[in-house]
């Protein structure tokens, strides 16, 4: 690794100094199995000349995954997307459903797909999360279901959800993409709502290069899930009304065991880097890193920092052009909210200056590199580029102000 300290504000890669690091850092997980156990998990499909359909590869995944997360059923498919919007289908609902807009915006569109229309939600300013007060504040009489989303890995409050859809007659169920290997109240998220569904896409700390999965304790919803994923005549398990191919391939199971058999040990690295961002930008002036219950499990998958413009002097997305100059590629998560995404600005425009949690966050969040191709030395150099940023903030402000954006590549 090569780096390049920052003595003078002209020295940043923004404003045409040489970047800190020679190539760039992703805030995208990339944990890779090693390739003499991936050529071998590869080898095993060549030798068996079963590539799809539902393999030996696919259901031991599925058996493997309900044994860790403690439900019984886990139903494999080839995204989270479409393992949502299959979940959606199965729990048959219709017309809107309660949805966080501080969420990504996958968790929307899913809904989309499956016929159904978002009913925004705003979230709680400290959990970023939905609760029973932010649902019930948006609720229309035409919904049908809440999705929670657990997000950053930490879950939703479940029961005051579940008494509000009980109440109301209303399906639960949750977008878990951030959550797997995390816990509420010592029980593993999986096994919450009606159906809790999750994302192995390859920046995912459980990843299958792509793909997703859906858990539910609920045999009837099981068994619609594996006939709605799936055109092939012999995999029905139940009447469904409608079909899709939402299969996982061999190829990517392949992956997922390796990576499931990874999962602690990349949890852990996340903790120690995790732990090591605190440590360094605890005493910043505007940072603050979101934090996770040290009772609970969680996979630290997500380094979230609240950033505050007036403490730091300088605004997140200016944090963000900053360590773009220096080839750190940070992420603005999320923005905007999805009440402000096409198509959903535009076909539900109410929600527009309704949720003034969701627009706040959506200014102030930025997620900054995790996982295995980020090592502590990088951490200490993106700290100390924030730091250098901070300190210096009130010379950059009115150069950044001014479009003094000469960035390298």
């Amino acid at each position: 690794m090569t780096t390049r300290a920052k003595r003078r504000i002209d020295d940043l890669g923004r404003f045409g100094g040489d970047p800190f690091f020679d190539s760039p850092r992703h805030v995208g997980q990339l944990n890779f199995p090693e390739w003499d156990r991936f050529r071998a998990g590869m080898q095993g499909i060549f030798d068996r000349r079963f590539f799809t359909n539902h393999g030996p590869k696919v259901r031991e995944l599925e058996e493997r995954l309900a044994d860790h997360l403690g439900v019984r059923h886990v139903v494999c498919m080839t995204n989270g997307t479409l393992a949502l919007t299959v979940a959606a289908r199965a729990l048959e609902l219709t017309g809107s459903v309660a949805v966080p807009a501080f969420t990504f915006i996958a968790s929307v569109q899913a809904l989309s797909w499956a016929g159904l229309d978002p009913v925004f939600c705003d979230v709680d300013p400290v959990t970023h999360n939905i609760s029973a007060r932010t649902v019930r504040e948006a609720l229309t009489g035409d919904v049908s279901a809440i999705l929670g989303v657990h997000l950053w890995g930490r879950p939703c409050p479940v029961d005051e959800l579940s008494a509000l859809a009980s109440e109301r007659g209303m399906k639960l169920f949750f977008d878990a993409a951030h959550a797997v290997g995390c816990s509420l109240g010592g029980r593993m998220v999986g096994g919450f709502g009606d159906v809790e569904v999750f994302s192995m896409h390859a920046t995912k700390v459980l990843n299958s290069a792509e793909g997703g999965f859906a858990t539910t304790d609920d045999d009837g919803l099981a068994d619609a899930m594996r006939t709605i994923r799936s055109f092939h005549r012999d995999e029905k398990f139940t009447e469904v009304p409608l079909r899709i191919n939402a299969k996982m391939s061999e190829a990517q199971a392949v992956m997922g065991l390796l990576s499931l058999e990874d999962l602690p040990r990349n949890c852990r690295r996340n903790a120690e880097l995790h732990a090591l961002y605190r440590e360094r930008l605890c005493c910043l002036p505007g940072f603050d890193v979101v934090a996770f219950d040290e009772r609970e499990a969680n996979n630290h998958q997500y380094l979230i920092v609240d950033v505050d413009a007036d403490g730091a002097g300088l605004s997140r997305n200016d944090i963000v052009l900053l360590l773009e100059g220096e080839r750190v590629l940070a992420r603005r998560y999320f923005t905007p909210g999805a009440h402000r995404c096409p198509p959903y600005r535009d076909d539900f425009p109410q929600y527009l200056d309704a949720l003034p949690v969701t627009d706040r966050l959506s200014e102030r969040l930025l997620q900054l590199p995790l996982g295995e191709g980020i090592t502590v030395a990088d951490v200490e150099g993106i700290c100390a580029l924030i730091r250098f940023f901070v300190e210096n903030a009130a010379a950059i402000r009115p150069r950044l102000e001014g479009g003094h954006r000469g960035a390298k590549a």
